[in-house]
């Protein structure tokens, strides 16, 4: 999706992108910036079989691609990265989902090679992004600070996201979809896992959405939204909501539930 920003829009928001070569954008007390690069070269991937205790991971993992979101003047910041995501696959640690037979040597790197499925191949997570709050502890000689960070904790409200204000025909000042890993599930299906972002000149909206199609067996869909009304208020509300469904093509193709079953 191309989205051709209009800088009188800019203006008339009181956004600005950056100047600097990073791709985004300050607004209202916010920055948000999303980076994209290249899939992880098999230095950085050995690091990280190190660091969470696997050998296992998708095909493509960008590893240095990111969405961050941070409110200057409260220190809250949310980011979104394929580590923390995998991270969570592995705490899960679900049960492998069972594939015909047939399809089983389709995960052989050998021939003859016997495949044994005994972990999570789907890389399934329940990541609802990264958060943590800086807060400045002391200042330093020169004039610098040292800054401490804590972990944001959500609370539970009767509060929705308002999907009619995010259907107005408002302009859109910045879009970006950043993929965080991919797997063809070796030609089986699809794993992917993506963050988009849109802002306008009265909010931000994003969507972190876990897709998984494992062909002939089952399709499994975890969403995350999170909504955010520009206000002059020292600290911002974000409203954020989670949906995860899943469903088996023998469901599906009998016409049960009507689609994908929430849980």
């Amino acid at each position: 999706m191309e989205v051709e920003v209009d800088e009188k829009d800019l203006k008339a928001a009181g956004a600005e992108m950056f100047s600097d070569g990073r791709l985004g954008l300050r607004i209202h007390g916010w920055e948000i910036e999303s980076c994209k690069r290249s899939i992880l070269n098999s230095r950085n991937l050995r690091q990280w079989e190190e660091k969470l205790h696997t050998s296992h991971f998708p095909e493509m993992v960008f590893g240095d691609s990111s969405l961050f979101l941070k409110h200057v003047k409260s220190g809250i910041k949310i980011h979104f990265n394929a580590f923390d995501a995998l991270t969570g696959w592995k705490q899960e640690a679900l049960p492998p989902v069972e594939v015909p037979a047939a399809a089983k040597w389709k995960f052989r790197s050998k021939p003859f090679q016997q495949v044994i499925l005994d972990y999570d191949y789907t890389f399934t997570t329940p990541y609802c992004g990264s958060q943590s709050l800086e807060i400045e502890k002391e200042k330093h000689g020169r004039g610098k600070e040292s800054l401490g960070s804590c972990t944001l904790c959500w609370e539970d409200c009767n509060e929705k996201i308002d999907v009619v204000s995010l259907a107005s025909k408002e302009p859109i000042l910045f879009y970006d979809e950043v993929i965080l890993y991919e797997d063809e599930l070796a030609d089986s299906g699809v794993s992917l896992l993506t963050v988009k972002v849109r802002v306008m000149p009265t909010c931000w909206f994003l969507l972190l959405r876990f897709w998984l199609r494992v062909d002939g067996v089952l399709m499994r869909l975890r969403d995350t939204r999170m909504h955010c009304i520009f206000k002059d208020d020292a600290n911002p509300i974000i409203l954020r909501e989670s949906c995860w469904r899943e469903a088996t093509f023998q469901a599906l193709s009998a016409g049960l539930g009507g689609g994908l079953e929430s849980n």
